[in-house]
């Protein structure tokens, strides 16, 4: 344990581990979270000496947003939908114009996916379809949202047990929707989580990326010799080191995030269902249940990419090599999954933080021993399991190389 603390400590002495809490911690907290929230991604529109086009105004907008929908009532029904559509159209005839993130973003994805047919196609440009649809014709929002659904598994190839296991999923989710401002939830589990996993990758990358390699430019073997323990003992040490700084970075990122969450978008809306952001999801969660996986997600990917990367560093005796290689098993999968096939895609997403936390509003699936599993199942378990086989080999190859 004492060893442990002192490899703790030596770690977050280096001015380059500080520097890159520092950065990440700046880029998802304060620019992806509180700036997003007050300006770029909230702020009310037009403001021409703003480079994102937007006011600097983004907590008043959101308690207008979250007032505007609370006013339609708890659920959405065909009753809520047509009232939607009709004050959108009445506002638009008398040339007020609504924000982006109000709930006019939500109700023309409604209206896309539930009722194409309404869609006039005959235009000469796009025109959004709550500016012209007969509200009267919008009725049978489930029973839609159902055959809409099965629609998409049949065009996806998705039948047989695949889509009744999906399906069944589906059935689990409760009717009617709770109803309340989804842009902010659409916002914090379609965008900010989901990057999240990606940016503690490149700077896990950097601080853990000499976490063995860094001894041989040290040319500490001869010192190791003399110690009690000897490799082993700092092997174990360097690894649970690396560990915690993957729980700790994770920690700080989280905290940032939930606390800027709360002071913005409160605790409004936990209980809405996700099919409120996409109509076609089928998982039964509401965006609390969400946000806790898509939480979880980043953590277990996190550790299970720490220890990828401590892997890496023994493997070579080079920092700038460890760094490269650390670097790749960040970006690489990215990068080569579009000239691979299909079924090689998936399975490089179960690579640790190398697939979505996003993927709770997908019907991807994994066929494995005749059974079909719901990906996110194994997006949250394989990294984790895959880092952690990582580190038995990682303390092995690094005392066998020191003995050499």
């Amino acid at each position: 344990m004492e060893l442990f603390r002192l490899e703790h400590r030596k770690l977050w002495r280096k001015a380059s581990v500080r520097v890159c809490v520092l950065l990440c911690f700046a880029y998802l907290v304060v620019f992806g979270g509180v700036l997003s929230y007050q300006w770029f991604e909230f702020g009310s529109a037009d403001d021409v000496t703003s480079a994102f086009g937007n006011n600097f105004d983004g907590y008043a907008m959101i308690r207008a947003y979250q007032a505007r929908a609370d006013s339609y009532g708890a659920y959405l029904t065909d009753e809520s939908l047509q009232r939607m559509v009709r004050d959108i159209q009445a506002d638009n005839a008398r040339g007020i114009r609504w924000e982006n993130k109000d709930v006019r973003s939500t109700v023309n994805s409604y209206l896309w996916q539930l009722y194409p047919e309404l869609e006039q196609t005959d235009n000469a440009y796009p025109i959004l379809m709550e500016y012209y649809v007969d509200s009267s014709e919008l009725t049978g929002l489930y029973q839609r949202r159902q055959a809409a659904l099965e629609d998409f598994l049949r065009s996806q190839g998705q039948t047989g047990g695949e889509g009744a296991m999906l399906l069944d999923m589906n059935d689990k989710v409760q009717e009617p929707f709770r109803y309340g401002w989804v842009c902010g939830w659409q916002h914090v589990l379609g965008s900010y989580l989901p990057d999240l996993g990606v940016v503690m990758a490149v700077f896990l990358a950097i601080v853990l990326g000499p976490t063995f390699s860094g001894e041989w430019r040290s040319n500490t073997a001869p010192l190791l010799l003399t110690t009690q323990g000897g490799w082993r003992h700092l092997a174990r040490a360097k690894i649970l080191c690396g560990l915690a700084f993957a729980a700790e970075l994770f920690a700080l990122l989280a905290a940032g995030g939930v606390a800027s969450q709360l002071v913005y978008l409160g605790t409004a809306g936990w209980d809405m269902p996700i099919q409120t952001v996409k109509m076609l999801a089928v998982a039964p969660m509401n965006m609390l249940q969400a946000e806790i996986y898509e939480y979880a997600f980043a953590l277990l990917g996190a550790v299970g990419f720490a220890g990828v990367v401590m892997l890496l560093s023994a493997l070579v005796k080079s920092n700038v090599l460890a760094l490269l290689l650390s670097l790749a098993a960040a970006w690489g999968p990215a990068v080569v999954a579009q000239y691979l096939p299909y079924g090689l895609q998936k399975a490089l997403d179960l690579l640790p933080l190398a697939g979505s936390a996003a993927d709770i509003f997908r019907t991807n699936t994994f066929h494995i021993f005749g059974e079909y599993i719901w990906s996110p199942y194994l997006l949250i378990t394989v990294p984790i399991l895959t880092g952690l086989a990582c580190l038995p080999f990682a303390a092995a190859r690094w005392c066998r190389r020191q003995r050499a």
